[in-house]
């Protein structure tokens, strides 16, 4: 039997198996970062702080422990020097770490500022020689407003049908065309920003923004299942919102432009329009709440008009106000407010901007301070306390006015768009709770103290609108039995009431109410004075109904005149029908109105129509799954108040050029039209012509036998009795 013999251990090679399963280290530097900006601090805080930093880097999806962090200390005073170096697995987290992390806020005193290792050694090396750099070439950019150079002046609108989406020119009708027809696929609806720039459309992967001449996209951001967008009103911020909460999948794109693990379970999130970059997430329902069945408030954040604030309400407790950009807690604290309901900002009227723009100017010396922020809002009857109504200035917070209210159902804010007035529609319940009426509180913005007038009214009013720029409101209200449960097929009777300030009398006047209507939605023209009064979402009813407020622009003389004459220049210029109409929209220019039934409501004569300010039909498409038409917003002029007062005392000057290109496009149609016709007389006495000759030729040929046959012709008359008129006479017997 043969014995086994055993090698020494030292004899085996075992050089193939270490290579095989070596282990390579990183020889350099790259995995490492400097992190500067953090907070000077003893050593008996270090592990707390540790702990708070790795906490920071893991919820912007970076994971490190308190282990790879090194600080390095101070001995002589026994604190760290503001700074810290992190090892992180490999490169790749390190890169991510600076892309997510850099400018990040620590805190309110500490913002991150990282930097590679490596980088330090390269720059402290570096050859302080100047090189001249290479100019690049100049690529210009597409101008984003450039729609508004249009040379005829035109308007643009934007209509979505089935899959089909198109950008039209509006005009005169010879100047109506398709500005562009984007290829567009997989969206669920479109919508222009405040100030007509971008165009967005919501895709099941995110938010996608277009612009330019060329339509090109100019941002993008990655909300899935995104349902409802709202832009900022200086177009510098987007929100967005989707029922699904946030999921950050293992592996998923990391950055400043997209989710991180901390904003699992949120629904709604603030992004920078131009950096692309997400500010913050909430969630759609209250902090350790249950999820509300109530249908959700939209917009769920509500801006301040000059971008520099958003809020959000946590129903029945408080209000968040947040800084832009950074979202930070506007003085670190919300505004405590037990009950409150709902809010509203002030908007910014053009004396406002004015005042703002001339204390930029000199930097804020002037005497007269640009007004503050305004946040007006309400809180219900809790107890022995009153409802109440609330003014409120920001960021100061200083409460301007306060007005108690008795027997509240519940309030409406409604703001005139340059923030002179505030309306507080309250609706009233009498004490044995059976009946509702109505009073609308009037706040005067402009004046000492706020004085508030009340309007007190019998009816329950159902819209409220002011007149844009102006001193006139339309409330539309009704005592219908039928108002709270209407049926199919019933029709709400309502009547549409206008008031105005009387400054002789310092109170608003009722104009004239115009009983026995069918109307439920009120319309005014961007440029005030003119109304249309529509019966919208009806299925047996759609009127609607051009108003001119100044009809005898003389009438109006703000409460001079007689009784009699106080409301005479209420006309009404026309009357029109759109069947199924769901929206009602006018053009910046305030010349047209638009109309449309989408598929979105019902499936009945879809489409749309255009109609001039005096009811008369422009255009009309009736068009199978039509969903969508907006106007394009325009922003604000650029023009100063001087010269838009030239050009009104020049208007004649103005009128009389563009009759005279009115006049020239006339007289082109006139005579391509001539041209046609004599065209086709010319073609016709061609025709005629060469058949005469071959009729000739023909009859040349045959001449002997046509005379033949003419000498055997018969003539045969034929009498044809013709009854002009009959007449049937009775005689006596």
């Amino acid at each position: 039997m043969p014995t086994a013999t055993l090698q020494n251990g030292e004899d085996i090679d075992f050089s193939d198996i270490e290579a095989k399963y070596q282990v390579k280290y990183d020889e350099g530097f790259d995995n490492i970062v400097v992190v500067d900006g953090v907070p000077v601090i003893d050593k008996s805080k270090a592990e707390k702080l540790f702990a708070k930093v790795a906490k920071e880097f893991s919820r912007k999806g970076v994971s490190i422990k308190p282990d790879d962090i090194f600080m390095p200390w101070d001995e002589a005073v026994g604190k760290s020097k503001g700074y810290l170096f992190i090892e992180f697995r490999n490169v790749d987290d390190a890169n991510l770490a600076i892309a997510s992390l850099h400018t990040y806020p620590f805190d309110a005193k500490h913002t991150f500022k990282l930097n590679r290792f490596t980088d330090i050694e390269k720059y402290a090396n570096m050859d302080e020689t100047y090189n001249e750099p290479e100019l690049e070439e100049f690529i210009p950019k597409e101008h984003l407003r450039a729609w508004l150079a249009d040379p005829q002046s035109r308007d643009q609108y934007i209509t979505y049908r089935g899959e089909d989406v198109q950008i039209h020119w509006h005009g005169k009708p010879s100047q109506c065309e398709v500005a562009h027809k984007p290829e567009w696929k997989d969206f669920l609806y479109v919508a222009w920003s405040p100030l007509g720039t971008y165009v967005a459309t919501l895709h099941r992967q995110g938010v996608r923004l277009w612009g330019g001449p060329s339509w090109k996209p100019q941002q993008r951001f990655a909300h899935p299942l995104v349902k409802l967008i709202d832009f900022s009103p200086c177009e510098q911020y987007l929100v967005t919102w989707s029922n699904e909460p946030i999921v950050v999948p293992e592996g998923a794109l990391q950055g400043p432009q997209y989710f991180s693990p901390d904003d699992e379970g949120n629904n709604v999130a603030v992004w920078d329009i131009k950096s692309g970059d997400l500010l913050r997430t909430f969630s759609a329902n209250p902090a350790d709440g249950p999820p509300s069945k109530k249908q959700m408030q939209w917009p769920a954040l509500k801006w301040s008009p000059d971008d520099k604030f958003v809020a959000r309400i946590t129903p029945g407790e408080m209000i968040s106000v947040y800084e832009l950009p950074s979202m930070y807690l506007q003085g670190k604290k919300s505004l405590k407010i037990e009950g409150v309901l709902d809010f509203e900002w002030c908007p910014q009227g053009d004396k406002d901007k004015e005042e703002t723009e001339k204390a930029a100017q000199l930097g804020g010396k002037g005497n007269k301070k640009p007004r503050e922020n305004i946040l007006a809002y309400w809180t219900p009857e809790v107890t022995n306390q009153p409802a109440r109504v609330t003014l409120l200035a920001f960021p100061s917070r200083t409460i301007l006015r306060q007005k108690n209210l008795f027997n509240v159902t519940e309030c409406k804010l409604y703001w005139q768009n340059q923030g002179d007035f505030l309306c507080v529609k309250v609706d009233r319940h009498t004490k044995t709770k059976k009946s509702i009426f109505c009073n609308l509180e009037i706040f005067r913005m402009r004046e000492k103290d706020y004085p508030v007038e009340v309007i007190e009214l019998k009816d329950t009013v159902t819209d409220f609108s002011w007149e844009p720029k102006g001193d006139r409101f339309a409330i539309v209200s009704s005592s219908d039995p039928n108002l709270g449960n209407p049926g199919p097929g019933i029709t709400i009777k309502t009547d549409v009431s206008f008031y105005q300030l009387d400054h002789g009398k310092n109170d608003f006047r009722l104009l004239r109410t115009l009983p026995s209507r069918t109307s439920n939605a009120i319309r005014w023209s961007p440029r005030g004075r003119h109304a249309v009064l529509a019966t919208v979402g009806s299925s047996s009813k759609s009127e609607l109904e051009f108003w001119d407020l100044d009809f005898n622009n003389e009438d109006r003389k703000e409460g001079q005149g007689s009784k009699e004459e106080w409301g005479s220049g209420i006309q009404m210029l026309g009357s029109a029908d759109h069947y199924g109409v769901t929206d009602v929209e006018w053009d910046p220019s305030g010349r047209y109105l638009a109309t449309s039934a989408s598929a979105w409501t019902h499936t009945l004569e879809n489409g749309y129509a255009i109609w001039d300010f005096r009811g008369q039909e422009q255009v009309k498409h009736i068009q199978d799954r039509f969903k969508q038409f907006i106007w394009r917003p325009r922003p604000p002029s650029l023009l100063t108040k001087e010269q838009q007062k030239k050009i009104r005392r020049n208007l004649r000057e103005y009128s009389r050029m563009f009759e005279e290109e009115d006049a020239a496009e006339e007289s082109n149609v006139s005579a391509e039209l001539i041209a046609h016709r004599k065209r086709l007389v010319d073609e016709w006495n061609a025709w005629r012509a060469l058949r005469k000759k071959e009729l000739a030729v023909e009859r040349g040929k045959g001449g002997e036998k046509d005379g033949k046959e003419e000498e055997e012709k018969e003539e045969i008359e034929v009498w044809v009795d013709e009854v002009i008129e009959q007449i049937e006479e009775e005689m006596a017997e």
